[in-house]
Protein backbone atom coordinates (compact mmCIF):
# COMPACT_ATOMS: atom_id res chain seq x y z
CA UNK A 1 0.00 0.00 0.00
CA UNK A 2 1.29 3.62 -0.59
CA UNK A 3 0.12 7.15 0.94
CA UNK A 4 1.32 9.88 1.26
CA UNK A 5 4.59 9.30 -0.53
CA UNK A 6 5.02 6.06 1.92
CA UNK A 7 4.60 2.26 0.93
CA UNK A 8 4.11 -0.38 3.08
CA UNK A 9 4.85 -3.62 1.67
CA UNK A 10 3.22 -6.23 4.30
CA UNK A 11 4.21 -9.94 4.66
CA UNK A 12 2.58 -12.89 6.63
CA UNK A 13 4.87 -15.89 7.26
CA UNK A 14 1.56 -16.87 9.30
CA UNK A 15 -1.79 -18.22 7.49
CA UNK A 16 -3.72 -17.49 10.60
CA UNK A 17 -2.16 -14.11 11.19
CA UNK A 18 -5.33 -11.71 11.88
CA UNK A 19 -6.62 -9.72 8.98
CA UNK A 20 -8.08 -6.94 11.76
CA UNK A 21 -5.12 -6.71 13.39
CA UNK A 22 -2.69 -6.35 9.93
CA UNK A 23 -5.16 -3.46 9.15
CA UNK A 24 -4.35 -2.11 12.60
CA UNK A 25 -0.68 -2.17 12.15
CA UNK A 26 -0.53 -0.58 8.83
CA UNK A 27 -3.27 2.33 9.63
CA UNK A 28 -0.83 2.95 12.65
CA UNK A 29 2.19 2.91 10.41
CA UNK A 30 1.11 5.31 7.91
CA UNK A 31 -0.15 7.34 10.98
CA UNK A 32 3.22 7.75 12.47
CA UNK A 33 6.23 6.93 10.12
CA UNK A 34 4.96 10.55 8.42
CA UNK A 35 5.55 11.94 11.22
CA UNK A 36 8.72 10.58 12.88
CA UNK A 37 10.21 11.49 9.48
CA UNK A 38 9.30 15.25 9.06
CA UNK A 39 10.28 15.31 12.63
CA UNK A 40 13.86 13.88 12.99
CA UNK A 41 14.95 12.45 9.58
CA UNK A 42 12.95 13.62 6.08
CA UNK A 43 15.28 11.92 3.78
CA UNK A 44 14.00 8.41 6.05
CA UNK A 45 13.37 5.46 3.50
CA UNK A 46 10.13 6.00 1.79
CA UNK A 47 9.23 1.90 1.18
CA UNK A 48 9.12 -0.08 4.81
CA UNK A 49 8.36 -3.62 4.61
CA UNK A 50 7.12 -5.53 7.61
CA UNK A 51 7.28 -9.55 8.25
CA UNK A 52 4.92 -11.56 10.00
CA UNK A 53 7.43 -14.46 11.09
CA UNK A 54 6.70 -17.61 13.47
CA UNK A 55 9.72 -18.43 13.62
CA UNK A 56 11.08 -15.37 15.33
CA UNK A 57 10.84 -15.67 19.09
CA UNK A 58 11.49 -11.98 20.22
CA UNK A 59 8.90 -9.39 20.21
CA UNK A 60 9.94 -7.23 16.99
CA UNK A 61 13.63 -5.69 15.64
CA UNK A 62 14.01 -4.02 12.61
CA UNK A 63 16.80 -3.37 10.30
CA UNK A 64 17.34 -1.98 6.66
CA UNK A 65 13.74 -1.06 6.49
CA UNK A 66 12.96 -4.44 7.40
CA UNK A 67 10.41 -4.53 10.62
CA UNK A 68 10.02 -8.34 12.22
CA UNK A 69 7.14 -9.23 14.07
CA UNK A 70 6.13 -12.14 16.80
CA UNK A 71 2.87 -13.49 15.34
CA UNK A 72 2.61 -15.19 19.47
CA UNK A 73 3.09 -11.79 20.75
CA UNK A 74 0.81 -9.87 18.70
CA UNK A 75 -1.79 -12.27 19.11
CA UNK A 76 -1.44 -12.25 22.74
CA UNK A 77 -1.11 -8.49 23.04
CA UNK A 78 -3.49 -7.33 20.07
CA UNK A 79 -3.39 -3.41 21.28
CA UNK A 80 0.35 -3.44 21.19
CA UNK A 81 0.00 -1.42 17.87
CA UNK A 82 2.72 0.82 18.72
CA UNK A 83 5.15 -1.64 18.90
CA UNK A 84 4.82 -0.49 15.04
CA UNK A 85 5.83 3.24 16.31
CA UNK A 86 9.02 1.99 18.08
CA UNK A 87 10.22 -0.48 15.45
CA UNK A 88 9.79 2.21 12.58
CA UNK A 89 11.56 4.89 14.42
CA UNK A 90 14.36 2.89 13.96
CA UNK A 91 14.27 3.12 10.57
CA UNK A 92 14.14 6.61 10.83
CA UNK A 93 16.60 7.16 12.83
CA UNK A 94 18.83 4.95 10.80
CA UNK A 95 21.92 5.64 12.88
CA UNK A 96 25.52 4.19 11.75
CA UNK A 97 26.93 1.30 14.04
CA UNK A 98 28.48 2.67 17.43
CA UNK A 99 27.56 6.48 16.53
CA UNK A 100 25.97 6.53 20.06
CA UNK A 101 25.07 4.65 23.20
CA UNK A 102 22.56 1.61 22.28
CA UNK A 103 20.86 3.09 25.34
CA UNK A 104 20.01 6.30 24.01
CA UNK A 105 18.90 4.31 20.89
CA UNK A 106 16.36 2.53 22.29
CA UNK A 107 15.23 5.30 24.56
CA UNK A 108 15.17 7.84 21.62
CA UNK A 109 12.12 5.03 20.21
CA UNK A 110 10.53 4.68 23.10
CA UNK A 111 10.19 8.56 23.57
CA UNK A 112 8.89 8.56 19.75
CA UNK A 113 6.46 5.75 20.89
CA UNK A 114 5.08 8.00 23.57
CA UNK A 115 5.11 11.07 21.53
CA UNK A 116 3.34 9.90 18.48
CA UNK A 117 1.83 6.54 19.44
CA UNK A 118 -1.60 5.81 18.90
CA UNK A 119 -2.99 3.14 21.25
CA UNK A 120 -0.64 3.53 24.03
CA UNK A 121 -3.58 3.66 26.23
CA UNK A 122 -5.40 0.29 24.93
CA UNK A 123 -2.00 -1.35 25.02
CA UNK A 124 -1.41 -0.81 28.74
CA UNK A 125 2.39 0.82 27.93
CA UNK A 126 3.43 3.89 29.62
CA UNK A 127 6.84 4.89 30.75
CA UNK A 128 7.61 4.18 34.44
CA UNK A 129 7.73 6.53 37.63
CA UNK A 130 11.36 6.66 38.83
CA UNK A 131 12.25 4.19 41.19
CA UNK A 132 15.69 4.24 42.85
CA UNK A 133 18.33 2.66 41.80
CA UNK A 134 17.48 3.84 38.27
CA UNK A 135 20.08 4.79 35.99
CA UNK A 136 19.93 5.91 32.09
CA UNK A 137 21.61 3.21 31.12
CA UNK A 138 18.63 0.49 32.11
CA UNK A 139 17.61 2.58 28.14
CA UNK A 140 13.82 1.89 26.61
CA UNK A 141 11.14 3.35 28.83
CA UNK A 142 14.18 5.11 31.54
CA UNK A 143 15.59 6.74 28.67
CA UNK A 144 12.24 7.82 27.34
CA UNK A 145 10.98 9.43 30.50
CA UNK A 146 13.81 10.87 31.09
CA UNK A 147 14.32 12.65 28.00
CA UNK A 148 10.73 14.14 28.14
CA UNK A 149 11.95 15.32 31.29
CA UNK A 150 14.27 17.20 29.68
CA UNK A 151 12.02 18.60 27.11
CA UNK A 152 9.58 19.73 30.44
CA UNK A 153 12.54 21.21 32.22
CA UNK A 154 14.13 24.07 29.45
CA UNK A 155 15.42 21.54 26.76
CA UNK A 156 12.54 21.49 24.39
CA UNK A 157 14.98 20.76 21.37
CA UNK A 158 17.39 18.14 23.13
CA UNK A 159 15.52 14.95 21.98
CA UNK A 160 15.76 16.50 17.97
CA UNK A 161 19.70 17.29 18.45
CA UNK A 162 20.73 13.94 19.65
CA UNK A 163 18.99 12.29 17.09
CA UNK A 164 20.33 14.33 14.67
CA UNK A 165 24.04 14.05 15.97
CA UNK A 166 23.42 10.16 16.15
CA UNK A 167 22.69 9.88 12.78
CA UNK A 168 25.62 12.52 11.31
CA UNK A 169 28.51 10.52 13.70
CA UNK A 170 29.35 14.16 15.70
CA UNK A 171 27.64 12.52 19.38
CA UNK A 172 29.78 12.57 22.00
CA UNK A 173 29.56 12.58 25.58
CA UNK A 174 29.84 16.79 25.09
CA UNK A 175 26.44 16.59 23.64
CA UNK A 176 24.61 17.06 26.62
CA UNK A 177 26.43 19.92 27.71
CA UNK A 178 26.55 21.53 24.60
CA UNK A 179 22.58 21.50 24.17
CA UNK A 180 21.68 21.92 28.20
CA UNK A 181 25.21 23.29 29.95
CA UNK A 182 24.90 20.24 32.08
CA UNK A 183 26.50 16.97 31.65
CA UNK A 184 24.44 13.94 31.14
CA UNK A 185 25.39 12.26 35.10
CA UNK A 186 24.67 16.64 36.28
CA UNK A 187 21.11 15.94 34.15
CA UNK A 188 20.43 12.96 35.52
CA UNK A 189 21.02 14.08 38.96
CA UNK A 190 19.15 16.84 38.79
CA UNK A 191 15.95 14.57 37.15
CA UNK A 192 16.58 11.78 40.14
CA UNK A 193 16.40 14.81 42.69
CA UNK A 194 12.89 16.25 41.13
CA UNK A 195 11.65 13.25 38.68
CA UNK A 196 8.31 14.61 38.40
CA UNK A 197 6.92 14.99 34.65
CA UNK A 198 3.16 15.74 33.19
CA UNK A 199 2.60 12.79 31.02
CA UNK A 200 -0.39 12.17 28.09
CA UNK A 201 -0.84 9.06 26.30
CA UNK A 202 -2.99 8.41 23.17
Amino acid sequence: MTKGGYTLVFISKDSTFSAATKQRMTDTFFAVYPREAKRFNPRTLKRITFVIDPAYDGVAATGNGVATYSPKWLLAHPEDLDVVTHEVMHVVQAYPEDSCPGWLTEGIADYARYAYGVNNVAGHWALPDYKAGQQYTNSYRVVARFLVWLEQHGHPNVVTALDRAARNRTYTAGIWKQQTGHTLDELWASYVAAPTVQLAYH
